[in-house]
């Protein structure tokens, strides 16, 4: 890259592990010293060919000259980024200019080396990037940098490989059987796989779930009711397309694309059928490893990335997204990492600190937008700095989704016969265009109604960079009445369970209010509902509200019926010792859901940390707090089952049951991986009981409970987790998950003996009256 206003690079110095020093030198000076410091390599492959394209260093580089190299390369400039970097080098060296959808980042490569006579250090992490093109690019539609590139050609990645290997010396050197090796590897396995070896594989991912009818009776509703409902499920589907984007950004074309190929082969099928499933290229139960890779995924045209050349029609490429599934999602720029955030929060005011944080917003970059605005000139100026990171409000981001959402919201808020659903509806259509949840939230909670909705942003799981952004979700059902009137005592014991948590008392609340608990019949569900289903929910996280008013919580009955019907007995079945499973019964695996639910309302939210200083659970454990939290219900619903239990208030005769059906529960939801917050906190929950004896392994390889060791231990492992909660203890949450949250050999086997049986892992649920509302209305 050209040093801009003639002016020498300066770049930002890092450690030999890859971290920034906080020092920026200028150019030589890095190279003389040997600084390690960042880099992008760009690729561009053309898959009809199978080839390579490579540039021929121009003479007057003072490293590698007159050599053929990498399509397009150059340094990250001091307080630049990756991606605008990427970007920036293909359009100044060869004139193409690609929207960030078009770069895959496969992998990161650290070049150590000296070359002429030791007078330059090259101590570099190069970012790999990959653009895919269906076929080459005519060579006259490129634009050389002469100062860079004195001309450019295509050659084949396996001639490529043959000329590095016997390092001939017209080619700048890499190591093809060491790091670097990783780029003929990936391009190999794409376009040599078998396809009927990957249509197996696949066939085996989906029957893993189970597919299964849920419906409802909609007697109990009114005429206007019924007539809402088809505008809310039609509103729930647009918190899918709302959802699809936030996964990552090429997600949505690569659904259209899946869905219009799907009847091209069975393989095209089984793509499409495994990607509803996971609505991402990554699979849920199998630690977010992709199935799908860019050579699956949609084809665009761009006819003025290039100059134009006679008879060709532009730049067709695919869509890319990376192997490795983004722990940011698309809430923040693919190439921002934590400490970059973190200092650009650093330097804010608090309360735009505070909203940076905040569930219902995306971080974007200026100099991204700039670029993106910019086709139609040099973007060497577009540089980033402390300030490149901004804030976008959800209502800004996906307004043309939200607005029509709040449309439909607002009809059916218009026919709804209670008033606390239209209330909800219509302040939730108010949201979506305001971005304030606060009171929407609030309506939801109080909803009296039969027709039941929960529809917004809620839950973070998706981002596993800091859990602080929220995805949107739709669940729509019909309240189940008795069911609903059996729970009431659990949510009215909230303070008293609050006040007995086993942990101390400084740490425990005064004003816990009592939860609401709704027992649904599950007609539709949309969003962020991928892979596993839930089975409840307890909603809103939006620790304000957990503050001042408690949560709600919503039962899903007919889906735990169809879970505990078509797995949890099964499991029992081949996990559990045979004098225990008739203790594994359906009363107490929904009875310890309930109280699961009852516990995320309940232990430490809004904490004061050893400093003084006021926070929340959730800012101070970041990515850890979801595994955590999940943990913490599991675990406290356990004791809280018991604690009931000695008051009479439940019966005793439960008290083994609620035990076993624990144990075959934990197979259950390990098995949904331990990328996933509930699987990592079900490993840490059994591992911790196996290791106190609570559980124990037969030599015919089932478990049982030991109920002589299992309360205290329950007991023990609530304390661990609730007090490690309370002081924001991100360290100790770390050690206690990496120690017990991972797949041990008696796990390990267990799993596998639960996949020889084939007992699936999950349900698949089919609407069939939303699907009818749907299909009337296309």
């Amino acid at each position: 890259m050209a040093a801009q206003h003639d002016q020498e690079e300066y770049f930002d110095v890092l450690t030999k592990t890859g971290e920034k020093t906080g020092i920026s030198k200028p150019r030589g000076e890095v190279h003389r010293d040997g600084d390690y410091h960042r880099a992008v390599h760009v690729w561009i492959f053309a898959e009809s060919t199978h080839e390579l394209l490579l540039q021929r260093r121009a003479d007057c580089k003072d490293s590698w000259a007159g050599q053929w190299d990498i399509s397009s390369a150059g340094h990250i400039a001091a307080g630049d980024s990756s991606l605008i970097s990427a970007m920036r080098e293909l359009q100044e060296e060869l004139g193409v200019t690609l929207p960030k959808d078009a770069f895959e980042l496969i992998f990161v490569f650290l070049q150590e080396c000296t070359i002429n006579d030791g007078k330059f250090i090259n101590n570099e992490y190069n970012d790999v990037y990959l653009v895919t093109t269906i076929d080459p690019i005519p060579l006259e539609a490129f634009t050389l940098q002469e100062s860079e590139v004195s001309a450019v050609k295509y050659i084949s990645f396996e001639e490529y490989r043959r000329v590095l290997a016997q390092e001939h010396p017209e080619y700048v050197p890499y190591d093809v059987n060491g790091q670097y090796g990783q780029l003929f590897t990936i391009i190999e396995k794409r376009y040599k796989e078998n396809a009927e070896a990957r249509s197996l594989a696949l066939e085996k991912q989906l029957n893993r779930y189970a597919s299964t009818s849920l419906s409802a009776e909609l007697t109990g509703l009114t005429a206007a009711d019924k007539e809402a409902l088809s505008l809310l499920v039609k509103a729930a589907t647009i918190m899918d397309k709302i959802f699809y984007v936030q996964v990552w950004y090429s997600n949505p074309s690569l659904r259209d694309w899946l869905k219009e190929n799907a009847d091209k082969s069975q393989l095209d099928k089984l793509k499409w059928m495994y990607y509803v499933i996971n609505k991402s290229p990554w699979s849920c139960l199998d630690e977010n490893e992709a199935f799908l890779t860019t050579a699956d995924s949609a084809v665009k045209l761009l006819p003025k990335a290039t100059k134009p050349v006679p008879g060709w029609k532009g730049f067709e490429y695919r869509t890319a997204f990376p192997v490795v599934k983004p722990p940011g999602a698309n809430f923040y720029p693919p190439d921002m990492d934590k400490l970059e955030f973190t200092s650009w929060k650093d330097s804010l005011q608090k309360d735009k600190q505070e909203e940076a944080m905040g569930f219902f917003n995306v971080i974007r970059r200026h100099s991204e937008s700039l670029f993106e605005d910019s086709t139609s000139q040099k973007v060497g100026n577009v540089i980033s700095s402390p300030q490149d990171l901004y804030v976008v409000p959800y209502s800004q981001e996906y307004n043309s989704l939200l607005a029509e959402a709040a449309n439909l919201l607002h009809k059916a808020g218009d026919m709804a016969s209670s008033s606390s659903l239209k209330r909800l509806l219509h302040s939730k259509a108010d949201a979506f265009l305001s971005n304030d949840y606060y009171d929407s939230d609030i309506a939801w909670m109080e909803l009296d109604s039969k027709l039941d909705v929960t529809i917004g942003p809620y839950e973070t799981y998706e981002d596993a960079l800091f859990g602080y952004k929220a995805t949107f979700e739709a669940f729509i059902g019909v309240r189940d009445d008795k069911a609903t009137a059996q729970l009431k005592l659990f949510g009215d014991n909230l303070q008293v369970l609050e006040k007995n948590l086993p942990m101390d008392n400084i740490y425990k609340s005064e004003s816990v209010t009592a939860a609401p608990i709704r027992v649904i019949q599950l007609l539709y569900n949309a969003g962020d509902v991928k892979g596993p289903q839930t089975v409840a929910f307890n909603l809103p996280n939006d620790e304000r509200i957990v503050k001042d008013r408690g949560t709600s919580m919503v039962m899903l009955k007919n889906v735990s019926e169809a879970k505990f019907k078509l797995i949890l007995k099964p499991i029992s079945d081949v996990c559990i010792m045979e004098e225990q499973r008739e203790f594994v019964d359906f009363e107490s695996f929904f009875t310890h859901t309930i109280c699961h639910e009852c516990c995320h309302g309940i232990g430490p939210h809004t904490i004061t940390l050893p400093s003084g200083q006021k926070s929340t659970v959730r800012l101070e454990l970041q990515e850890l707090h979801s595994s955590l939290e999940e943990a913490k219900a599991d675990i406290a619903g356990l004791w809280a089952l018991r604690f009931l239990m000695d008051r009479d208030l439940i019966p005793k005769s439960l008290a083994k049951s609620m035990y076993v059906s624990f144990l075959a529960g934990c197979f259950r939801s390990v098995r949904f991986g331990l990328e996933e917050a509930h699987g990592k906190g079900q490993a840490l929950q059994f591992n911790y009981l196996f290791e106190k004896g609570a559980f124990i392994l037969h030599p015919d390889e089932t478990f049982a409970v030991d109920f002589e060791k299992v309360e205290d231990s329950v007991t023990s492992l609530s304390r661990e987790i609730l007090t490690i909660q309370a002081r924001g203890d991100k360290e100790a949450a770390r050690t206690l998950l990496q120690k017990y949250g991972v797949m041990t050999p008696s796990l390990k086997r267990a799993l596998e003996k639960l996949e020889n049986v084939q007992v699936p892992v999950d349900i698949v649920p089919d609407f069939p009256i939303a699907n009818q509302i749907l299909c009337d209305i296309n």
